[in-house]
């Protein structure tokens, strides 16, 4: 599932795989988290996938998935996991190292 894609230009998108088990409520609650912390946080700037490990349970073996839910940012590098509801939003953000783009007026190199 396709949420958003990358609308241009030169910041990072960062790509996001969200595995979680079926419709459970913890499913839901990092589904809606995540999505709200994107939305937020990264402006457009990612392209995330959410995956289902009883759908797709060959995806979530080669990707060593041993709860859920796990969010992985596959990119930019370095890959990095988070695993759990996602609620703590600055949990989240450390834990992938998402730094969100400043906007170029609040940016120290900006004359």
């Amino acid at each position: 599932m396709n949420d958003s894609t990358p609308q241009g230009g030169t910041l990072a998108t960062y790509v996001l795989r969200l595995y979680v088990t079926g419709t459970s409520p913890r499913a839901q609650v990092a589904i809606a988290n995540l999505r709200r912390i994107c939305e937020q946080d990264l402006r457009g700037q990612y392209d995330l996938e959410i995956i289902d490990v009883l759908e797709h349970p060959e995806v979530a073996e080669r990707e060593k998935i041993l709860a859920t839910p796990t969010l992985i940012k596959q990119l930019p590098p370095p890959l990095r996991r988070v695993i759990g509801d996602l609620s703590d939003k600055e949990k989240v953000l450390l834990g992938l190292e998402v730094r969100p783009e400043l906007p170029a007026t609040d940016r120290p190199d900006h004359p």
